[in-house]
C-alpha cells in the first residue's frame, strides 16, 4: 500500500496536458510543498521544501489543465510513489505524485465552479479533440463552453431560461 499525501502545495510550473495513444488524457504537475514557521523573533521563515510531479489522468487531467496554472496553492490529495527509470545506463528515480483530487485553494483566491462539458453531457472525457476542436497552446488556458444546461439538470444556472443558482433543497 503506497503512502497517501494530503496537502496544500504550490505549482512549480503550468500543468502539461498530453494524450495516450489510447486517447487518454494525462497531464503532469510540478508541485512543491514546504513548510513555513514563525522563528523566535516572530518572523515567517521558511523551512524545508519537497518538490514531487504529480500526475493526474482523464477528465481530472483535463479539468485541472484547463483550471490550474503556475503559481496557483492547491489543495492535493495522492499516492506517493518512486519512479524509476535507466537512461545511457545510468539509473534514477525520484519521488511522483499520482493525484486523486486537486483543487485550488481559496486562502488567498477566488474561484468560480462550473460543471465541464463532458459531465454535461454525461459523457466519459479523457478522449481527444475531434477533428475541428482545438487544443489550447502551450501555457494557454481555455474554458471550456458547455451545452446549454439540460432542462432536467435543477444545478444548471441560466437566467435567461429561468433557472436559478440557488441549490434545489
Amino acid at each position: 500500500m503506497l503512502p497517501t499525501l494530503t496537502g496544500v502545495g504550490r505549482l512549480t510550473g503550468d500543468p502539461e496536458l498530453r494524450f495516450t495513444q489510447s486517447s487518454k488524457a494525462v497531464a503532469s504537475i510540478p508541485l512543491a510543498f514546504n513548510s513555513r514557521r514563525k522563528n523566535d523573533r516572530g518572523e515567517w521563515e521558511d523551512g524545508d521544501t519537497f518538490f514531487v510531479r504529480g500526475t493526474v489522468w482523464e477528465r481530472l487531467a483535463e479539468n485541472a489543465s484547463e483550471t490550474l496554472a503556475k503559481g496557483m496553492e492547491v489543495i492535493v490529495t495522492g499516492e506517493l510513489k518512486t519512479e524509476r527509470w535507466e537512461k545511457d545506463g545510468q539509473k534514477y528515480e525520484r519521488p511522483a505524485l499520482l493525484i486523486r483530487s486537486i483543487a485550488p485553494s481559496l486562502a488567498f483566491a477566488v474561484a468560480t465552479v462550473s460543471k465541464d462539458a463532458a459531465s454535461q453531457q454525461n459523457g466519459q472525457g479523457g478522449q481527444r479533440p475531434t477533428q475541428g476542436q482545438q487544443r489550447p497552446a502551450q501555457g494557454q488556458t481555455q474554458r471550456r463552453q458547455g451545452p446549454a444546461p439540460a432542462n432536467d439538470d435543477p444545478w444548471a444556472v441560466d437566467a435567461a431560461n429561468g433557472y436559478s443558482s440557488e441549490p434545489p433543497f
